[in-house]
C-alpha cells in the first residue's frame, strides 16, 4: 500500500481527496501547512506527496525546496487556475507533475497512479537484471535504472523520477533526436495530457543538476523546433 501525503490549507480539499485516495487503496497522511508536513518527512517519508503551493508557516515552493535536498520522492503541485507561473517555476525547482484547481478527483488520482508506475518500473524490485534494467554507459554518464543511480563523470547526480527517464531515453540512443512528443509518452502515461513547456522545463531542471557537478556539461542538445539529442562525450 502506497503511502501518500497531501498538504493543504483547505479542510475541504483534505477530507474529500483522503477519502477518495483511501477509496482507491492508498494510506493517506494529511497536513495542513508546509511545516506540519516537514516535520513528519523528517521522521519518515511518504512514497510521494501532493503539495499546495499557497499556505501558512512554510508554502509549498519551500516544502519542495527542502524535501529536494534528501529525497527524489515523486511530488506533484497543486496550483492555482490561472498561475502558470507556479507551475513552470514548480517544475524548475523539482515537482513531477502539477494539476490545476478545480480539479477533478479521478484526474488526481490518475497522475499518482502513473507516477508510482513510473517509479516502480526505475526503482523497483526486480528478481532478475533484463535488458532494460540494465546498467547504462554513455560517456562520461553511468545510469544504474534498479538503484535510480546517476554519475557523471564519477560523481552522483540525484534526479527525480521524471528526470531520470528523460535522460534515460535520450542517452539510450545517442545523437538521435527525441521530440518532445516522444518524451512526453517516455514520462507520462497515455491518459495523461501535458503540454510542451512542462517537458521543457524538466529538461531545464535536468540541466541544471548535470551543471552542478560538471559546469561544463552540454550533452542534452536542443534542437529548436524538433526537440532534444544527447550527444556522448
Amino acid at each position: 500500500m502506497s503511502k501518500i501525503a497531501l498538504v493543504d490549507d483547505d479542510r475541504n480539499i483534505l477530507t474529500s481527496v483522503s477519502m477518495t485516495l483511501e477509496a482507491e487503496g492508498f494510506e493517506v497522511e494529511t497536513y495542513n501547512d508546509g511545516q506540519s508536513a516537514l516535520d513528519a518527512f523528517n521522521k519518515r517519508m511518504p512514497d510521494m506527496a501532493v503539495l499546495d503551493i499557497k499556505m501558512p508557516r512554510m508554502d509549498g515552493m519551500d516544502l519542495l525546496q527542502r524535501l529536494r535536498q534528501k529525497s527524489a520522492m515523486p511530488v506533484i503541485f497543486l496550483t492555482s487556475k490561472d498561475d502558470e507561473i507556479d507551475e513552470v517555476l514548480g517544475l524548475r525547482m523539482g515537482a513531477d507533475d502539477y494539476v490545476k484547481k478545480p480539479f477533478s478527483q479521478r484526474l488526481l488520482v490518475e497522475r499518482i497512479r502513473a507516477l508510482l508506475r513510473r517509479q516502480d518500473a526505475i526503482s523497483g524490485d526486480i528478481p532478475e537484471e533484463t535488458e532494460e534494467h540494465k546498467i547504462m554507459t554513455r560517456g562520461h554518464l553511468t545510469m544504474d535504472p534498479l538503484r535510480h543511480a546517476v554519475k557523471w563523470k564519477g560523481k552522483d547526480v540525484a534526479l527525480t523520477v521524471t528526470e531520470f527517464l528523460l535522460l534515460q531515453a535520450l542517452a539510450q540512443r545517442p545523437g538521435f533526436v527525441k521530440s518532445r512528443d516522444q518524451l512526453m509518452d517516455v514520462a507520462y502515461d497515455d491518459q495523461v495530457y501535458v503540454d510542451d513547456r512542462t517537458i521543457d522545463s524538466h529538461i531545464k531542471r535536468l540541466r541544471k543538476k548535470m551543471r552542478m557537478v560538471d559546469d561544463e556539461f552540454s550533452a542534452i542538445e536542443t534542437l529548436y523546433g524538433i526537440g532534444y539529442r544527447y550527444n556522448e562525450e
